[in-house]
């Protein structure tokens, strides 16, 4: 629940990086919550006065920013991590799927809560996943996960995925682990009347999000995307991810994934795609153009060695751009603060070289350009007033960021910072660097618990 909104909070003497239109920043500045809204923000002191202050806080040597927000994910990967760990994407998937599809209710909602977990832990306070498994008799997987979500207080996008073209039909998903055209649709469309929340202060909303063009049909994208457009939700998907698919499109298709994305009602302001590494400028310009977003993962883009997004042509086009964890079978540390760093170097490494990003473009990408990709960015993503109260506490005067005089530089150049505090809808989740409303042991046991289970399933499978 949120705090009443007669009740403040404090937080005082602290450096502050506020992401708005101008990047404001303060040296030496103060926040006042009220309720589960931010009231006010500015240098110096708070205002005197102040009624019914139900905390202070004493943020010295502390950089605040907002919740970093978090655009694709896979949250049932969590118990498969460390598996094909020398693949590239395509044999990844053959090499993963037959697990996958063995995944119960159980499964998801503890691989839910090790993912939120170890993202909360480290500032995320808006999380998506995109969960597109859903194996013949296997229970509730979007309500496990919407649970999972809501006991750790982390607001939350749920992209209900679907696939319906299985190996039978030249995809890559056994049979068995795949919906029918109708089915997939049938059960999105009663997962946003279920569980979607439009409101300003949403803390669950639900996308519509065909998992890829190699797992789903032309008919499941485009009836997908009429779907989301009735009911007005988002649409989500994986693009352009690897030299493969973009083979794979022009010899089913005809053409590029842009293209084809475009043939099926599949660009748009209300559309994001995961991935997006290999787009050339007419598919950037196309991108820019109908302001579709982009969620970059620049660790599992590594770890699958799928390329360099590129990510600043992107973002010199007009195109709306956030960062992903991706599935931690392919991203294992499951963080979103580290990739902060890692889009940045590893952008540094394409055609742009030094100039590619800088330390503010990479917050940035974390936390307003998130809000923009999910199309939250009036709520959530920037530190002003009237927006929701979810930021961040980093604790910048240890030994790791102490001897960095630019916060904002320490934060994204340096280690990963430390999190005294993470407020998410004015309710504090995160207090030095533990969860508050689950217990991290027991979801630790409970994760290689189910785990094993998989394996053991698996094996017999």
């Amino acid at each position: 629940m949120a705090p009443s909104a007669a009740q403040r909070i404090v937080i005082e003497n602290c450096a502050i990086a506020t992401v708005d239109a101008d990047d404001t920043e303060y040296a030496s500045g103060y926040l006042v919550l009220a309720g589960n809204r931010i009231e006010s923000v500015g240098a110096g002191k708070a205002p005197e006065g102040l009624e019914d202050v139900v905390r202070r806080i004493d943020a010295t040597g502390h950089l605040v920013t907002p919740g970093l927000v978090n655009t694709h994910h896979h949250f049932y990967q969590w118990i498969t991590r460390g598996l094909a760990t020398d693949h590239n994407l395509f044999n990844w998937l053959v090499a993963l799927y037959p697990t996958w599809a063995r995944i119960d209710e159980q499964m998801t909602y503890t691989a839910a809560q090790g993912s939120l977990g170890m993202m909360a832990r480290g500032g995320v306070t808006t999380a998506m996943d995109h969960h597109y498994v859903f194996p013949r008799g296997s229970g509730d997987l979007s309500g496990s996960i919407i649970r999972a979500a809501a006991e750790m207080g982390v607001r939350f996008t749920l992209a209900r995925g679907s696939m319906d073209r299985s190996e039978k039909d030249g995809g890559l998903p056994p049979d068995f682990a795949v919906e029918t055209l109708e089915g997939a649709l049938a059960a999105t469309e009663e997962t946003v009347k279920k569980h979607h929340d439009a409101s300003f202060d949403a803390m669950t909303q639900v996308a519509v999000a065909p998992c890829s063009p190699f797992s789903v049909s032309t008919e499941l994208l485009r009836q997908g995307a009429e779907l989301a457009r009735r009911l007005g939700v988002r649409l989500h998907t994986h693009g352009s991810e690897t030299v493969e698919e973009e083979k794979f499109c022009h010899e089913l298709f005809g053409m590029g994934p842009t293209d084809y994305f475009e043939s099926t009602g599949w660009l748009g302001e209300d559309v994001w795609m995961a991935h997006c590494v290999h787009m050339n400028d007419s598919d950037i310009a196309a991108f820019a153009r109908t302001k579709t977003g982009v969620a970059h993962c620049p660790s599992s883009n590594a770890r699958l060695a799928a390329g360099i997004a590129r990510v600043p042509d992107m973002l010199r086009a007009g195109v709306p751009v956030g960062l992903g964890v991706d599935g931690t079978a392919s991203n294992e540390s499951g963080e979103l603060h580290t990739e902060l760093r890692n889009a940045l170097l590893i952008n540094r490494l394409g055609a742009h070289r030094e100039a590619a990003l800088d330390a503010r473009q990479a917050l940035r990408l974390g936390t307003y350009g998130g809000a923009q990709v999910l199309g939250r960015a009036g709520q959530i993503g920037s530190l002003e007033p009237g927006k929701l109260a979810d930021l961040v506490l980093w604790k910048m005067d240890t030994l790791a960021h102490a001897s960095i005089a630019d916060p904002v530089t320490a934060l994204v150049f340096g280690a990963a910072a430390p999190v005294t505090a993470s407020f998410v809808n004015g309710r504090q989740i995160v207090e030095n660097g533990r969860l508050l409303h689950v217990e991290e042991d027991a979801i630790a046991r409970s994760t290689r618990e189910e785990a094993q289970r998989l394996a053991r399933i698996a094996a017999q499978g």
